[in-house]
């Protein structure tokens, strides 16, 4: 079911091109593009963001993006905001390997399942499934102990939903409490 609505193509919404990117970012190699925001465009379709290969911040938020096989490929992206689409699935995301700041408030995830292929990216800190000032969620976060659930699942992350991770702290913290205990 969900991956039916990721494949789901009604041929409405804007597809990002390489003309879109070019003339939002004014670069003329996709393979240039750093930073891109594309929020509140009305964008369904990723088209052709994998050939954004150095990309490092992208904004998608507000936009209708299901599918997010495109981002497969992006190596380098650190920073991804995707607040407000329709995600139900972030599978692609496992190859994202130096993402360290994800935003998915206000999507489709159903249940921490959806989010085990984020095992994998060691550098993830911030992971935002909730924003209560934007009055975005997803349905996983109707569960009483969701937030403790995603700790203990995805243990090097700093903050949850805008909040510090109880009893999590920087490196130094981590580094004399280990001192500490030997």
């Amino acid at each position: 079911e969900e991956e039916e609505e990721e494949e789901e193509d009604d041929g409405s919404g804007v597809r990002v091109t390489p003309a879109l990117l070019k003339a939002t970012t004014g670069e003329f190699s996709l393979e240039s593009i750093l930073l891109l925001r594309l929020r509140g465009r009305g964008i369904a379709h990723l088209g052709c963001l994998a050939d954004c290969s150095n990309l490092e911040w992208l904004d998608l938020s507000g936009n209708a993006i299901a599918g997010l096989a495109p981002l497969a490929t992006l190596r380098a992206l650190a920073v991804l905001n995707l607040a407000g689409n329709r995600v139900a699935s972030v599978e692609p995301l496992r190859g994202c390997r130096s993402l360290r700041q994800l935003n998915l408030a206000g999507n489709r995830l159903r249940s921490l399942r959806q989010l085990r292929c984020l095992q994998g990216l060691r550098h993830l800190e911030s992971l935002r499934l909730r924003d209560p000032l934007g009055n975005l969620g997803n349905p996983l976060c109707a569960a009483p102990a969701y937030r403790a659930a995603l700790a203990a699942m995805l243990p090097g992350l700093k903050a949850i939903d805008g909040q510090r991770v109880a009893g999590r702290g920087s490196e130094l913290f981590r580094l004399c409490r280990e001192l500490d205990a030997a």
